[in-house]
């Protein structure tokens, strides 16, 4: 076990203003791996006093300069993959394939597109009379989540600093070792002291002093629903730019005459990715009565691939839960959808044989949901899917947009127009046309429940800018 020490302040790292401490636990073994400070509001305050001070240096920067540094800092995670998808499978229990491909992966694609973005961006433009200038939101402060903990640092850090912005990070306290090794590639990168900070600790301590700090510009945050209304409302009453990205429900809808063999396998693939923990996961598939049964038969087959095991595995697609806390969450939702007369056509709440420690729960397909069941409303965040029938292609919006989130989706159809069609019609922030792939320049987020604002690409980095207009 490791125990890190300090708070990345000001550009060192500075003992904690508290002397308690976080254990991270190894969700596969149960064991813990390491502890992190147990931050205080005093260390937010002085993680914002320094990116205050370091906010007038590093917004008058020039483009060249944010791209010297981003350059290098992506340059870091590169050099850096393989430990930052070692970390990841230890902390949160991803399969190493799924470390490696995504975990360590998209965070260099993200920072890639950020970085063609900040090259042409507008910071100066004229309209008119006028001449209208992107400027820096200010101090920002960063709240992410577990599930993807660098990739979602990565979509708040990199944008923000090509704005401009100086930052204070607080990453979730299930997965904070990434987080401390980002902070290290930051500070190899060269960037202004005080330009980026990392202070760790619970979201109730370390976070609302986050989003309650006068010192504070803009509040990002991505998490549960539930704790971004509190984040909001929190933010909101500063009078504070706030972005929140939230939970998710996606639709997965296969229209008739679409090739039912490859949605349905590409279906459960994205439902259970990263063992189901993914707010966009397509956790909902909508498909014709009369292709029901196919579909049932189809995803059970799939399903049975999806066997948990060790995550440190090459060949191990299901991992265990991040938490046990988050395994009996999800187990008592399977337990709920039983209940509520779902047909289980694939896993269940017990516990997987051959599985003796780990926060496991096994790969669960349920037909005949109806919307209004709660495992057809509620975000469960582990590897449920729901089969849903539909009648007819209105019936199938009716049931897409059932629900109070609206993060992603996704159509299969023969024809692409009827498919694109019909996913105008969805009330979702993004949907995948015959499993299209992710676009790290896209925008990325939701519709109603599902958060306030946008991130990745020109869209993620507008966020951290305000415009000023100056008229001749």
């Amino acid at each position: 076990m490791q125990a890190h020490e300090g708070q990345y302040v000001g550009g060192e790292w500075r003992p904690s203003a508290g002397t308690e401490v976080t254990e991270v636990v190894n969700p596969a073994t149960e064991e813990v791996i390491a502890t992190v400070p147990r931050g205080t509001a005093a260390d937010v305050d002085a993680a914002v006093t320094a990116a205050g001070e370091a906010a007038p240096r590093w917004g008058a920067s020039t483009r060249e300069e944010r791209l010297t540094r981003l350059t290098r800092l992506r340059d870091g995670l590169v050099a850096r993959k393989d430990e930052i998808a070692r970390t990841v499978t230890a902390e949160l229990g991803s399969p190493i394939r799924i470390s490696e491909l995504v975990h360590a992966g998209t965070p260099i694609a993200v920072t890639d597109a950020i970085l063609e973005v900040l090259d042409g961006f507008p910071f100066e433009e004229k309209i008119g009379n006028s001449v209208v200038y992107a400027e820096p939101a200010g101090v920002v402060g960063a709240i992410t989540p577990w599930n993807y903990p660098l990739h979602q640092i990565v979509a708040k850090v990199v944008p923000a600093l090509a704005a401009g912005c100086t930052v204070v990070l607080k990453p979730a306290d299930d997965t904070p070792l990434v987080a401390r090794l980002f902070a290290e590639i930051v500070h190899d990168a060269g960037f202004p002291a005080g330009t980026f900070n990392l202070v760790t600790g619970p979201g109730s301590v370390v976070g609302s002093a986050i989003a309650e700090h006068p010192g504070v510009d803009m509040v990002s945050f991505t998490g549960s629903t539930a704790v971004g209304r509190r984040v909001g409302a929190a933010a909101g009453s500063g009078i504070k730019r706030v972005s929140l990205e939230l939970g998710g429900k996606s639709a997965n809808v296969v229209l008739p005459g679409a090739d039912l063999a490859t949605a349905v396998a590409r279906g459960v693939n994205n439902a259970f990715l990263n063992g189901g923990q993914t707010c966009s996961a397509w956790t909902r598939m909508l498909v014709a009565e009369a292709d029901q049964e196919q579909a049932v038969e189809l995803a059970a087959r799939a399903a049975e691939k999806y066997l948990p095991g060790d995550p440190a595995d090459p060949a191990t697609r299901l991992g265990p839960m991040v938490s046990a806390a988050q395994r009996d969450d999800v187990r008592r939702y399977i337990e709920t959808g039983i209940k509520e007369g779902a047909r289980l056509v694939a896993g269940g709440p017990e516990a997987p044989r051959g599985v003796g420690r780990g926060h496991y729960v096994r790969a669960t397909v349920f037909a005949d949901v109806r919307p209004d069941m709660v495992i057809a409303q509620e975000e469960i965040f582990g590897p449920v899917l729901c089969i849903m029938p539909y009648r007819d292609e209105e019936h199938a919006l009716a049931l897409a947009n059932s629900t109070s989130y609206g993060l992603s989706g996704a159509v299969w159809a023969a024809d692409r127009e009827r498919a694109v069609a019909f996913a105008r019609r969805m009330e979702t922030g993004q949907v995948d046309i015959n499993g299209g792939a992710f676009n790290p320049a896209a925008p990325f987020g939701g519709y109603k429940q599902s958060g306030v604002g946008r991130e990745l690409g020109r869209f993620g980095l507008e966020e951290f800018t305000q415009p000023k207009s100056l008229q001749f």
